[in-house]
C-alpha cells in the first residue's frame, strides 16, 4: 500500500465508491427505491442514498478509525451495515499513486473526508442516470486536494455484448488524475452547465449576460463537472445556494489536478476543514481551464455575485 496517509485514503476511497456503485445499480434494478423528501420536493432520498452512505463511511471507519468523515446523510447507525458493503482493501492502480512532497507528512487528523453518497438523486428517482455520481473527496486542512468520481452508469446505454457498466475516475493535486483522459472543450464556443432542478432568476440573468453558444441543463453537480472534465462544456454557472461541501469536495480537486478550477461566483476558494458551513453560501463557478476562469469572473455583474448572498438569506 501506499506509504503516505493521503494517498492510503485515496486508494482505499477508489475501490470504496466502486462498491458504493454497485450497491446504487442493485437497488435501482430491484425497483424499491425507498424516497423520501428530505426538505421538499427537489430534496430528495433514496434507499440507494442511504445504504451507499452506510457503504462508505462504515468501510472508511474499518480501515482509518481516526479518520474525520462528513456525509450528506448525517449520523447513521452503522452497526447493522452487511459485512459484504465494508471494503477493506484499496484499489491497487491507485495505491501506485505518487503522494506530492507537500503532502507527505499529512497526519490523518488533518484530513476531512467529504461524502455525497448519490449526487443527483432526483435524476436518478427519473431515470437520468447518467446524472448519478457517488462522490469522495478529501481535504488537508482548509483545501481539497483529492477527489474520487464514481459514475454507476457510464456506458449503460451501450449495445455491445457485455460492455462494461460504471466507471471510477480520480484526481490528486501536484498527482494528475486517472481513469480517465481530460479533453478540452471545443474552441470558439462558450458553453455552459447548469441547474435543472434549482434555478433562481440569478441563474438566467447570469446566462443573459454571459451569452453563450449553447445551455446544458442537468442534474448533479458532479455531473456537471464532468462535462467540464469530458469537454462538453466550458463552465458550469450557478449563482445560486444550493450545493453543499459534498457536492463540490471531490470535483474541484480534480478539477484543479487537471488545470481547471472551481470557486465560488467572485473567485474565491471554498474550505473544506470539517468544522466549515455545510453550504456553498457563494454559488459555484467551475471552469475547465483557468485562464478562462478569471474571464468568467470578470465578466458576471457585482450585482448578481451579491444576489446570491441575499437569496440565501431569504431561504
Amino acid at each position: 500500500m501506499s506509504s503516505s496517509v493521503l494517498t492510503q485514503v485515496l486508494a482505499s476511497s477508489v475501490a470504496i465508491a466502486d462498491k458504493a456503485g454497485e450497491i446504487v445499480r442493485d437497488i435501482m434494478t430491484k425497483g424499491n427505491l425507498g424516497i423520501v423528501e428530505k426538505t421538499g420536493k427537489d430534496d430528495l432520498q433514496t434507499q440507494a442514498d442511504r445504504s451507499a452512505q452506510d457503504c462508505i463511511i462504515a468501510s472508511l471507519a474499518k480501515q482509518f478509525p481516526k479518520l474525520t468523515v462528513v456525509g450528506e446523510e448525517g449520523e447513521q447507525d452503522l452497526t447493522g451495515v452487511p459485512a459484504e458493503w465494508i471494503v477493506t482493501v484499496a484499489d491497487p492502480e491507485a495505491a501506485k499513486v505518487t503522494c506530492p512532497d507537500e503532502y507527505k507528512d499529512v497526519a490523518m487528523e488533518d484530513l476531512t473526508v467529504w461524502v455525497d453518497p448519490l449526487d443527483g438523486t432526483k435524476e436518478y428517482t427519473q431515470g437520468l442516470l447518467d446524472h448519478v455520481t457517488v462522490l469522495i473527496g478529501i481535504a488537508v486542512g482548509k483545501k481539497s486536494v483529492a477527489g474520487v468520481v464514481h459514475q454507476p452508469y457510464w456506458n449503460y446505454k451501450s449495445t455491445e455484448p457485455n460492455a462494461p457498466i460504471g466507471r471510477t475516475f480520480y484526481g490528486l493535486i501536484g498527482a494528475g488524475v486517472f481513469g480517465f483522459s481530460p479533453i478540452s472543450p471545443p474552441v470558439g464556443q462558450r458553453i455552459i452547465t447548469t441547474t435543472r432542478s434549482h434555478g433562481t432568476g440569478l441563474v438566467q440573468q447570469a446566462l443573459e449576460v454571459l451569452k453563450p453558444s449553447e445551455v446544458l441543463k442537468v442534474g448533479g453537480a458532479g455531473h456537471k463537472v464532468n462535462l467540464l472534465m469530458e469537454g462538453q462544456a466550458h463552465a458550469y454557472v450557478f449563482p445560486t445556494p444550493g450545493c453543499k461541501k459534498w457536492d463540490t469536495c471531490a470535483p474541484e480537486a480534480i478539477l484543479h489536478a487537471m488545470g481547471g478550477k472551481l470557486t465560488d461566483m467572485s473567485g474565491k476558494q471554498y474550505e473544506y476543514h470539517s468544522t466549515v458551513e455545510h453550504m456553498n453560501g457563494e454559488g459555484v463557478l467551475a471552469t475547465a481551464t483557468i485562464s478562462e476562469h478569471a474571464w468568467f469572473v470578470e465578466n458576471i455583474p457585482q450585482e448578481i455575485k451579491d444576489g446570491v448572498r441575499s437569496s440565501l438569506k431569504k431561504k
